[in-house]
């Protein structure tokens, strides 16, 4: 039979041991130095001058001196005016008042759980405000969603989202919905010309205007008038009424409209 318990290391009352409350009282004192775990500091090199009975602190200094030398990595506990080590095991938890932070151990070192949440990484899954699912896997549900550029590292002061497909015939673009039905799309959809498309139901849509990525050419649905084209700079008098489209030159030049027919 072993001396010790296998997690947390308590001593065990022997078969036929004399004085078995000593073992049971140490097994207690270690208890209460272990279970709902909270120290002090973890930024110590040394023990502090006047420690008071119970007081416990991480040891991560690399080469601790003094009363708390070789206890390196280790929970070092006040007890009984000596300093006593308690190696942790892998997935101890440790509050740490001085830094109102929870640090977990991981077997080789104490890991802040602060940062742990700061630096997420290849999360399956991420709902905020809502539940995400095997196809929205990140799902937010918000009045509103601000992306802003980083002022707290030096960059270029400049922000971009990214929408990356796997080929041209693929989708990538932004949905707008109402009521969960989809009333348009921007975006580069099987092709990479950007187009603008509208929907009154969902289900059919009509393309408004189209890019074309190999000439920057603009190409329009349909245009219902009137249609206002010019270099005007100032403010024009209203149109006639009726007029369908009106060609305005700047100030002191002749507009002109010109029909080519392309030979």
């Amino acid at each position: 039979m072993p001396d010790t318990t296998q997690n947390l290391a308590l001593p065990l009352i022997a078969a036929n041991q004399a004085q078995k409350h000593v073992t049971h009282n140490e097994a207690l004192v270690q208890l209460d130095a272990l279970v709902q775990l909270a120290c002090l500091d973890k930024d110590l090199a040394a023990p502090p001058a006047a420690p008071a009975e119970g007081d416990r602190y991480l040891v991560v200094a690399a080469a601790p001196t003094g009363a708390w030398a070789g206890l390196s990595g280790q929970v070092a506990c006040f007890r009984d005016g000596v300093w006593v080590g308690l190696a942790p095991r892998p997935g101890w938890l440790a509050f740490v008042a001085d830094e109102g932070d929870l640090y977990i151990f991981t077997g080789s070192a104490w890991t802040s759980f602060r940062a742990t949440l700061a630096s997420l990484q290849n999360l399956a899954r991420l709902g905020i405000g809502t539940a995400a699912d095997a196809v929205n896997r990140l799902a937010v549900k918000s009045e509103a969603a601000l992306l802003s550029w980083d002022d707290a590292t030096p960059g270029s002061g400049s922000v971009r989202l990214t929408l990356n497909k796997q080929a041209a015939a693929r989708d990538a673009g932004l949905a707008f919905q109402t009521g969960f039905s989809t009333r348009a799309l921007l975006g580069t959809f099987g092709a990479d010309d950007v187009a603008l498309k509208v929907s009154p139901d969902g289900a059919s849509f009509s393309t408004a205007l189209s890019v074309s990525a190999a000439t920057g050419r603009l190409a329009l649905g349909r245009i219902a008038g009137p249609v206002e084209i010019g270099t005007h700079a100032g403010a024009l008098p209203d149109a006639p009424p009726q007029t369908v489209l009106r060609v305005s030159g700047a100030d002191g030049t002749t507009p002109r409209l010109v029909l080519d027919g392309y030979g």
